[in-house]
């Protein structure tokens, strides 16, 4: 398989992972043959990218960093408690509400328990291919990279569990902020960033009497966007102010942001956002977790199509996990950006003098798969 943005799918392709909801839900299968209606139907939901099945990258397989299972579950677990959250100002007063820490924590379990089993875990875009409404798959996003950083840290199950906590209700302020302003398409007025910036506190307020929730996690909710230089908010901390799971979630927080389609922007790839991120290195973020996130994160998606300075393409096969920005590519193309008729893979983590300069160039043939 390989993946294309959504933009250079034609019909008769075939998708090779499945279309998810904002519930979970498969909306399109695997094998699933994309027509011109089903193409354009996936731009107006947002979705950017798609795995597709073609030949002659048989036998690329991004691996997942959480089952499937625990991806819907988790999925639909976050979209039922914040839709009770949202709902908390209606209710009339003296009646009770659902606490949300126990079904959490379960939630919280089991992506530790899949994360564990897999020692080689990078940290890959998760949302490819959801039809989404942005912040519960935000949350969940957030939640299972700082989880994974987490545990690549050393922190012990307990600390990372407090710590995944925080990363998946650090947004948890926003269902108390109007959809007006949450989804609006255009720059928001300086007003409706003012009301925008509120998330940070009314998340900390709904946390921190919340029962069976570590206090902690009130706290990554509250600090999340502050920043080591004091240009965060809101509160404007510093350095040794704001608290270390709070920087851990800040960075996750800033990546996939800007890693996730929203209605006012395409998203970047992830060596674009990295570049962003290591632009405040020391400033807004600490050096060293952003070199420990670096190092976990897989710069070039599996399936993904890059150009090397020789002038040939191909895609990603694998990612080498002490040289993540130096993948193993299948060589597709030649320098004349002909179609060569035997690929070969070049492992660029040995091969140091080529470069990656070009990321989904448009053209770069895909042969396509039928009467799977």
């Amino acid at each position: 398989m390989r993946l294309l943005p959504i933009s250079q799918c034609v019909p008769g392709m075939r998708l090779a992972k499945k279309i998810f909801s904002e519930d979970g839900v498969v909306l399109l299968g695997n094998h699933m043959e994309l027509t011109a209606r089903l193409i354009t139907r996936l731009e107006q939901c947002g979705v950017q990218y798609v795995y597709i099945e073609d030949a002659r990258t048989e036998g690329i397989m991004p691996p997942s960093l959480i089952s499937e299972e625990t991806f819907r579950e988790s999925v639909k677990e976050i979209k039922t408690r914040f839709r009770e959250m949202m709902d908390r100002p209606k209710r009339k007063r003296g009646v009770a509400f659902p606490y949300i820490a126990q079904p959490f924590k379960g939630m919280m379990n089991r992506i530790i328990d899949d994360l564990s089993g897999n020692s080689d875990a990078m940290i890959m875009l998760i949302n490819m291919g959801t039809v989404d409404h942005y912040l519960y798959q935000h949350s969940l996003n957030v939640c299972v990279y700082s989880t994974l950083l987490g545990m690549a840290n050393g922190y012990s199950r307990e600390e990372t569990m407090t710590l995944g906590m925080g990363a998946l209700l650090h947004d948890i302020g926003k269902t108390q902020i109007s959809m007006n302003v949450l989804k609006k398409p255009d720059s928001l007025t300086n007003e409706e960033y003012e009301k925008m910036k509120r998330h940070a506190m009314i998340g900390f307020e709904l946390l921190k009497d919340e029962p069976n929730m570590p206090l902690l996690a009130a706290h990554c909710a509250l600090q999340h966007h502050e920043r080591l230089d004091g240009s965060g908010y809101p509160r404007g901390l510093k350095g040794t102010d704001i608290h270390d799971y709070a920087k851990w979630i800040g960075i996750v927080d800033s990546y996939d942001a800007m890693t996730t389609s929203r209605i006012y922007r395409a998203p970047m790839l992830p060596h674009e956002a990295m570049e962003r991120l290591y632009a405040g290195s020391g400033i807004l973020y600490e050096q060293h977790m952003l070199q420990l996130f670096r190092d976990k994160v897989a710069i070039y998606p599996i399936g993904i199509t890059v150009r090397l300075d020789t002038g040939e393409s191909g895609v990603v096969v694998d990612f080498n996990h002490s040289y993540p920005h130096r993948p193993i590519v299948r060589i597709l193309t030649n320098e004349a950006g002909e179609e060569i008729s035997v690929p070969y893979e070049i492992d660029l983590s040995k091969q140091l003098t080529i470069m990656i300069v070009g990321v989904n160039d448009e053209g770069g043939s895909v042969q396509l798969v039928s009467g799977i």
